[in-house]
């Protein structure tokens, strides 16, 4: 069952890549959005990591995929290549 929620947490890369891909020109303005998501998905998901975990669990892997995918967003809105 834990490879189930390994895999489901590695599609978030991909994921990530095509988000940035579709939104190559909105990647620069919503730069400290993509951040600010992160920041918000990963404390929220530490804060409901140290509560009741076993009904939470699903919560918590959705705010990871999130802080996954803006991450990789965020960190694509860097490249200059990326965004022309």
């Amino acid at each position: 069952m834990v490879i189930l929620y390994v895999i489901a947490l590695a599609l978030a890369f991909p994921a990530g890549y095509l988000l940035a891909y579709l939104a190559r020109d909105e990647l620069k303005a919503g730069k400290r959005w993509f951040m600010l998501l992160a920041v918000l998905s990963l404390i929220s998901s530490i804060v409901l990591s140290f509560t009741d975990f076993s009904l939470k669990f699903p919560a918590v892997l959705t705010l990871f995929f999130i802080a996954i995918i803006s991450l990789m967003a965020l960190w694509k809105s860097s490249d200059k290549k990326w965004t022309k």
